[in-house]
């Protein structure tokens, strides 16, 4: 890490760490904590989301991890991306360029629209990605099982508060809250960033199917499914069963967002995960 990286780390505390890394894909905020020699997992969230999404679910890993957040281009706290936009096949390099920054190379777990960033780092830098962990990514463009959002207008943006929460209300089982954080990380984003990655999610499997991708690529494959999901079918789960070794597991009572509403299984599963991984490596 550079100079200039170590005085733009922003919070250190406990092993915990904010940074700025600069990067020829320009700028990307990294969180990590844990023991830096630890194995690692690299978590990715969905589209209009951030790091912050991650928030209940990281407490309950423990120390004996080497945990890294990345705010996705245009999210959270990362600049808008420089020269490729939003496509997910352009931010898995920046990704990438991250990794290879911070020394870190095993587990990836994405969510939602995350886990196509994950699969498109796994497909151009193999060397990086030991296995993969898939929360209630989609696996084709017609197991959605969502509405399409209203198009709101440029000079209406942000939206409000409850614009957001209703835009949002389907990522979670009927009935819970949208969390104050997610409609904070949706209001920060600009409107290009928003409709941008919006469009880049379904853009990526409608390209080739997840089953597909992943199968061809030979690695370690762990789906976990909320079984209320209101986006995304969840009998859609299975046809990760395609991809050679694949174990796909239901969260009962979970929607979308497992990872908020439930992370304390959540984080059992993927605990379990990289433990096999970590017995696999020896």
């Amino acid at each position: 890490m550079t100079t200039s990286e170590r005085r733009s780390a922003a919070r250190v505390r406990g092993g915990a760490e904010d940074m700025m890394l600069s990067l020829d894909g320009g700028d990307l905020h990294v969180r990590r904590d844990g023991p830096r020699d630890a194995p690692a997992l690299l978590l990715v969230h969905g589209s209009a989301a951030s790091t912050r999404s991650w928030d209940a679910l990281v407490p309950l890993l423990p120390p004996s991890h080497h945990v890294v957040l990345v705010d996705l281009p245009g999210h959270g706290r990362s600049p808008e991306p420089a020269g490729h936009g939003h496509a997910v096949p352009g931010q898995a390099p920046t990704v990438g360029a991250a990794l290879d920054r911070l020394g870190v190379r095993h587990a990836v777990v994405g969510h939602s629209g995350g886990g196509y960033t994950a699969t498109a780092l796994a497909e151009q830098r193999p060397d990086l990605v030991t296995a993969l962990a898939l929360v209630n990514t989609g696996p084709r463009p017609d197991a959605f099982a969502g509405q399409a959002s209203a198009a709101i207008e440029p000079a209406l943006w942000p939206p409000s508060d409850e614009q957001v929460r209703l835009l949002a209300s389907t990522a979670f089982r009927d009935g819970f809250p949208v969390p104050q954080e997610l409609v904070d990380d949706v209001r920060g984003m600009t409107f290009q960033a928003f409709t941008g990655s919006s469009q880049a999610s379904p853009a990526y499997p409608a390209e080739r199917s997840l089953p597909d991708r992943l199968a061809a690529l030979g690695k370690p494959l762990h789906v976990i499914f909320g079984d209320r999901d209101r986006r995304w079918r969840p009998g859609s789960a299975a046809d990760y069963r395609v991809v050679p070794g694949a174990h796909v597991e239901y969260l009962p009572g979970s929607g979308h967002t497992p990872i908020i509403e439930d992370p304390q299984r959540t984080a059992a599963l993927l605990l379990d995960f990289a433990k096999a991984q970590c017995a696999r490596a020896e």
